[in-house]
């Protein structure tokens, strides 16, 4: 049965913690970048794992608290035809990745254009092989932390009231606000990403394949992103002849903390 303090909880990751990284961790990392944009990215990287997983901790004491079962929060394991098309869209989509970086790998056009893709979101994706180190502790952390919040805790809080969809639905546009940092263009694809993840836990019955694609879209994505970008890929690298230009200066993005998909950076970790 849900209660009060289930409403304050969620009422703090998907209202109060989204505000707080846009008007104070944002905000403080641009600073940061004008002078040090290595490690403000690793700072905001380290920050966003910090604080997401705590998060997740006080939902699961406040399961375990009130004795509830973590099948009907959707930690089961899928079965039959639901379980064999969750492993399918993995590899799927792991052939996908791997099918580009191989074509980044080779190709300085396709590594060019991934640059210009990224735009904006070059401040917040990894450069260095260090750095995508911790994109992949970020990615992890937001492919399980933001599924236990907004496909899981959040749905559960409203589904007595809008049913399993309406509740659903209701934690798209909070899913896709907090990614506001992006832009609004990043804020639709953020909501296109979640809408299909949200389909991905209704087809399976379970957290844990949505889980796994969005920590493996994060992860591909980071890939991708620290090919491009990675010290000395630049250099040399045309398109149609012509040089690219240089990715844009971190003081000069618009966006914050962790979500990407070359166009929707890795979530903060819990984002």
């Amino acid at each position: 049965m849900m209660t009060l303090l289930d409403l304050f909880y969620v009422a703090l990751f998907a209202v109060a913690l989204p505000l707080w990284d846009y008007f104070v961790l944002w905000p403080g990392f641009n600073r940061q970048s004008q002078t040090d944009p290595a490690r403000a990215r690793t700072r905001l990287w380290k920050l966003g794992i910090g604080y997401a997983w705590p998060m997740v901790a006080v939902g699961a004491a406040l399961w375990v608290a009130n004795d509830r079962s973590w099948t009907s929060f959707g930690f089961s394991i899928p079965d039959g035809w639901r379980l064999w098309t969750s492993i399918a869209l993995f590899l799927l989509l792991a052939a996908y990745f791997a099918y580009s970086v191989a074509t980044l790998a080779r190709s300085s056009d396709a590594r060019a254009s991934a640059r210009q893709q990224i735009g904006t979101l070059t401040g917040v994706v990894p450069h260095t092989r260090t750095e995508l180190y911790w994109f992949g502790g970020v990615s992890l952390t937001a492919g399980f932390c933001e599924e236990f919040l907004y496909r899981g805790y959040f749905v559960w809080v409203f589904s007595p009231w809008l049913g399993w969809w309406g509740a659903a639905a209701l934690s798209l546009p909070f899913f896709a606000i907090g990614h506001l940092y992006q832009g609004w263009n990043g804020v639709l694809r953020t909501g296109m990403v979640g809408a299909l993840l949200t389909l991905v836990v209704a087809i399976s019955g379970s957290l844990w394949p949505a889980i796994a694609l969005h920590a493996l879209i994060d992860l591909g994505s980071g890939m991708i992103a620290w090919l491009a970008l990675r010290e000395g890929s630049a250099i040399g690298d045309v398109v149609g002849g012509k040089r690219p230009t240089e990715p844009q200066s971190a003081s000069g993005v618009k966006s914050s903390p962790v979500q990407a998909e070359l166009g929707a950076a890795p979530d903060r970790g819990g984002t």
